[in-house]
């Protein structure tokens, strides 16, 4: 997700006169606003002149109003428009409603144009204009800070209708937390024998659970084999004089961790984890190839053992409880990463692929400056966590003096008291903040290699 191009010719903004500053015209733009749908009406903190507070009153508008809290982490003038900007591009706005026009001073008009410009966003403006010279004077300076392109429209009725019909009625508040069949501790058996002994020791109930989980590694397995095709990196035969430990393992070891990433990334649970890693290793199996991983699995640290499934109602607490972009992508990625900050910190801008779908941490190069990269650590990102990504890409690049190897969470984990904030404003459970892992995490540690009698 990327910010669209320049455009060079703007939609036209529409400008409402309401000269008896009616109540109707006033409810009816409240009744069209609906963020999820694409469309937000702000209202003007009144009795203020701030560029800051215009900025935070769209955000407001968007839903991202935790800024509002005495101990809330305040944003700088420029920042807090770079992320009007970044979030109206990833979440997809495409009209703003902004009421009480006639009192935008020009530097605040010019704002809302530079916004209008670098989004494309329709902007709807409705202004209390009880003159014809009270008119005059507001569409002159509404020309001069470059809002061009005016379509007037007069009248209660009309005015109504411009503004268009109510939204639909939502529910109202966050979304319900996912309902999910909680497995018990599942037997710690090698692949062979894992699914009889979960027959043995599970009921009904429990074991249908496990076997499902279990299917869909197996076949997430197969999947994937299938997918690389012939051309495939395959395991290498032994090099002369070298032993045979490692002599057959498989080359892209970067794509095998990806993969168990993304298998596990939204897995409720450890067990749930567990089986799933089973299934993928019979899928393996039956392809002649052996997946090898830690014998303690679910104490390791990584995805789907110290990972937060992003669900609906998850997303919904980011979105609303952290307005900062690169705040809201840094919670994000500790919760489908399930890895350590301090490892995490380590992430660049260019960690993230083009599609915001997988995130790559060449830890060593961050460490041993100038020194070949090592393995990567590759994590997946699930698709409702793509726009909090993309949307802190899009504001790391809109700062001044920002390249590529440049670090995507900067100041995100720097300091304790910086760091319990972000954790508190989020207001989120992050088991791998609690779960002790000094290691690498599970799916770095797993092996590939030719399946033996």
């Amino acid at each position: 997700m990327t910010a669209p191009a320049h455009l060079a010719a703007p939609p036209p903004v529409t400008l409402l006169l309401d000269a008896s500053d009616d109540c109707t015209i006033h409810h009816a733009a409240h009744q069209r606003a609906h963020p999820e749908g694409g469309r937000i009406t702000t209202d003007p903190t009144p009795h203020t002149n701030s560029l800051a507070y215009l900025a935070l009153d769209l955000l407001r508008a968007m839903g991202r109003d935790s800024f509002a809290r005495p101990d809330a982490e305040r944003m700088s003038t420029d920042a807090a428009w770079r992320a009007v900007t970044c979030w109206t591009v990833t979440t997809g706005l495409t009209q703003a409603i902004v009421l009480r026009a006639h009192r935008l001073t020009p530097e605040r008009l010019r704002r809302l144009a530079v916004w209008r410009a670098e989004t494309g966003i329709r902007l709807t403006l409705i202004a209390h204009t009880p003159a014809a010279a009270d008119e005059q004077r507001l569409q002159e300076r509404l020309i001069a800070a470059g809002l061009s392109s005016l379509l007037a429209v007069r009248g209660t009725d009309a005015v109504v209708n411009a503004i268009g019909p109510p939204a639909v009625q939502r529910r109202p508040g966050p979304p319900p937390s996912d309902d999910v069949y909680p497995l018990p501790g599942l037997p710690q058996s090698d692949v062979a024998s894992f699914l009889a002994d979960c027959r043995r020791r599970l009921n009904d109930g429990d074991f249908t659970c496990a076997d499902r989980q279990y299917r869909a590694g197996y076949a997430a397995a197969r999947t994937w084999l299938a997918r690389r095709g012939p051309a495939s990196p395959l395991p290498s035969p032994p090099a002369e004089g070298t032993g045979s430990e490692g002599a057959d393992a498989w080359q892209d070891m970067e794509g095998l961790r990806l993969f168990l990433a993304r298998l596990t990334v939204l897995s409720p649970s450890p067990q749930h984890t567990l089986a799933r890693v089973r299934g993928a290793q019979a899928g393996f199996l039956s392809r002649h190839l052996r997946l090898d991983v830690p014998s303690d699995l679910t104490e390791c640290g990584g995805p789907g053992i110290t990972t937060v499934p992003i669900t609906p109602h998850v997303a919904h607490t980011l979105a609303t409880h952290l307005p900062n972009p690169l705040r809201a992508a840094a919670v994000a990625a500790l919760l489908f990463t399930g890895t350590a900050p301090a490892l995490l910190s380590m992430t660049q801008i260019a960690s993230i692929d083009e599609h915001v779908t997988r995130l790559a941490i060449d830890r060593d190069s961050r460490i041993n400056v100038g020194m070949p990269p090592g393995p990567r650590h590759m994590y997946a990102i699930p698709p409702r966590a793509r726009p909090l990504l993309a949307a802190a890409l899009l504001f790391r690049r809109r700062t001044p003096r920002t390249a590529g190897h440049f670090g995507l969470f900067a100041g995100c984990f720097g300091t304790p008291v910086r760091f319990d904030q972000l954790i508190r404003d989020a207001g989120l459970d992050i088991s791998a903040l609690d779960h002790p892992h000094p290691g690498p995490d599970w799916h770095h540690q797993a092996r590939l290699s030719i399946g033996r009698a």
